[in-house]
């Protein structure tokens, strides 16, 4: 058997204030089915201990939660240990209904920047309002950094924690600290 190895191999760059590390190995499962239903949210709870986030927003708190991707699908954190067993208590919980649950923790790279102009570094690479007032803690998107898909949260601690598939996590990694050397534009 193979040991699993993140896409990014622990690369952690300090640039200024600004901090951008690859967060190492972790859980991460695709869940489709009816947002409402009382069965989803208790096997989502069953995994997470979070509850369904709202619309466009994340609940993960130490490495377990979960995040909205769309009217019908999350993106549930775990640790990377548990992700299996989790997609199978969610299966169980959920047998009476039409779900689908999936371990995509291999297939994703998951990234965090921090530190004073990280929301402008975020400004830089997607089409988001990332302005303090507006993007503010527990804000979710799934959209684009670059020219890649990625989906992205600000932590209560002020980081952006950044899940793009692991193909483009390099890329997605270097543009982030690019962005971060080229230095400001305006203050927001």
């Amino acid at each position: 058997m193979s040991n699993a190895v993140t896409p990014l191999g622990g690369a952690k760059t300090n640039i200024g204030g600004l901090t951008l590390e690859d967060m190492g190995l972790q859980g991460m499962i695709s869940l489709r089915g009816d947002l409402s239903s009382k069965a989803l949210a208790k096997a989502v709870k069953a995994v997470t201990g979070q509850g369904v986030p709202e619309l466009r927003t994340a609940n993960v708190m130490g490495g377990k939660g979960a995040a909205w991707m769309s009217p019908d699908e999350l993106l549930l954190f775990v640790p990377y240990a548990e992700a299996d067993a989790a997609v199978a208590t969610i299966s169980e919980t959920m047998k009476a209904e039409h779900h689908l649950a999936v371990n995509v923790s291999d297939a994703r790279g998951f990234m965090r920047l921090s530190g004073a102009g990280a929301h402008e570094v975020m400004s830089k690479n997607a089409p988001v309002d990332f302005h303090k007032d507006v993007f503010t803690a527990g804000m979710f998107r799934r959209s684009r950094l670059g020219q890649v898909a990625a989906a992205f949260w600000l932590d209560a601690e002020g980081g952006f924690n950044v899940v793009c598939f692991r193909s483009v996590a390099d890329y997605v990694y270097r543009l982030l600290e690019v962005s971060a050397e080229a230095g400001a534009v305006d203050a927001l």
